[in-house]
């Protein structure tokens, strides 16, 4: 295909499998989502951002932190602050998601009197300590609790025959649309997800994360994410006290995230590509 560009997105496998094979190729290789750590490299999607983010010769960051860190590890170069695509995709589909307002009523519960739960990241799902820790700080919770089961999880539920509380509603994963109307109707999201946390934030749903660290320190920082880990008690405390803050400041930009990469992809044209 001989193309200018490769782009890739975000901190899995896959992210860094087409980076290398695009930079071995010599085709200059762009990274959405650049510059996010969470600090710790037992994770592999942090191995996966470092690595991608220094073989990369555009590295578009969604926030000004992302910037930083690239700085604190000599990337200066190449360096753009664009916003998040994740809030362009919101925004474009969040009235489309709401011709999906009958799903909550075919679950049985009713907007803003249940909280949403997604536990899919191996630290938890593999820990069996840690997977049990979470389901009773579920069960301990006054609300219905909507659960989209990842395979994974479910299969680590399932063989290590923990107990799903009765007020956890365990269910197939669901379409974006359907996991975009639970989120605006939660009254709190539970979850270890990067990308949801962020998504709670943009919809300023208080969001609890089921870890120890996060890369959107800025949600940590603006109060309208609390880092609880797997510890039960934590976790019950912040649902429960968890009180919405009056600032919300605009961290991943103003929705044009997509257009200013194509503007940046555009004037760069050429660069180590066939132009």
């Amino acid at each position: 295909e001989k193309p200018d560009w490769v782009l890739v997105y975000g901190d899995t496998n896959s992210t860094l499998a087409g980076a290398l094979a695009a930079v071995k190729l010599h085709i200059p290789v762009g990274h959405v989502e650049a510059g996010l750590r969470s600090f710790n490299r037992a994770m592999p999607e942090e191995i996966n951002r470092v690595l991608t983010d220094h073989i990369s010769t555009l590295l578009f960051c969604p926030t000004e932190a992302a910037v930083r860190n690239l700085a604190k590890e000599g990337l200066v170069q190449g360096v753009h602050r664009v916003g998040d695509v994740m809030y362009d995709v919101l925004l474009y589909n969040r009235q489309l998601a709401r011709t999906k307002r009958g799903f909550l009523a075919q679950l049985g519960v009713l907007p803003e009197q249940y909280a949403l739960a997604t536990v899919h990241r191996a630290n938890n799902t593999d820990n069996l300590e840690r997977l049990e820790a979470i389901l009773l700080a579920f069960g301990q919770l006054e609300w219905p609790i909507v659960f989209p089961a990842h395979p994974r999880t479910k299969k680590a539920i399932q063989r290590a025959r923990l107990t799903i509380p009765q007020n956890v509603l365990l269910i197939e994963p669901v379409g974006y649309l359907e996991m975009l109307q639970l989120e605006v109707g939660a009254r709190c999201i539970l979850t270890d997800s990067g990308g949801i946390q962020k998504e709670a934030y943009l919809l300023r749903i208080p969001c609890i994360t089921l870890r120890e660290e996060t890369e959107w320190v800025e949600t940590v920082e603006t109060g309208w994410n609390i880092l609880a880990g797997a510890d039960t008690a934590k976790i019950v405390e912040a649902a429960r006290s968890f009180v919405r803050p009056e600032e919300h400041p605009p961290l991943f930009g103003d929705g044009h995230a997509a257009e200013k990469i194509v503007s940046l992809l555009l004037a760069a044209e050429g660069v180590g590509g066939t132009g």
